[in-house]
């Protein structure tokens, strides 16, 4: 089949498929004399478990080793250590959850005769005091983020501008 219909077929553009066969995840592809690209009817099957595998937090990288060249040798270790990635990310973000909701906590008992500064002085010393790392976030737990929750999580007017020359 050609790109279009392989495009058609598997939900993505035609430039992603190209993207996926130049970096080595979509490797049966034959060229015709005039130069077309065709992909047999397994490249659907192929590009569908690369997108599954992108939506459950695997990165490119972890795909190409992830994807056997035949089909038949799975690495069901690589299946588990995500597994165990993402349980760790949830323990985490159990915790963080657990310490935003203290510090909601902290600061709307404010005390009466205390301005905004002040209490939001009290409030960062308790925090920083009883949970130094309670706000850290490591490379992996934004790797482990897919890409829609990190542009949902920026909003627009944070984004850095770049100046024009």
């Amino acid at each position: 089949m050609k790109i279009g219909e392989l495009a058609r077929l598997s939900g993505l553009t035609p430039s992603r498929i190209r993207f996926y066969e130049r970096i080595g995840l979509l490797k049966t592809v034959d060229r015709c004399p005039n130069g077309y690209r065709t992909y047999p009817q397994q490249a659907v099957m192929i590009l569908g478990l690369i997108t599954t595998a992108q939506r459950a937090g695997f990165t490119l990288d972890e795909i190409r080793t992830l994807l056997p060249p035949d089909l038949k040798h799975w690495d069901h270790a690589a299946l588990t250590r995500k597994i165990a990635d993402i349980e760790a990310l949830q323990v985490r973000l159990a915790q963080s959850r657990t310490h935003l909701l203290r510090l909601i906590e902290d600061i709307q008992v404010r005390p009466n005769d205390m301005d905004c500064a002040a209490n939001a002085h009290r409030v960062l010393t308790n925090m920083l005091a009883e949970h130094p790392k309670a706000f850290d976030v490591t490379s992996d737990d934004i790797r482990l983020l897919d890409m829609t929750d990190r542009r949902q999580s920026v909003s627009p007017g944070r984004r850095k501008k770049t100046a024009s020359r």
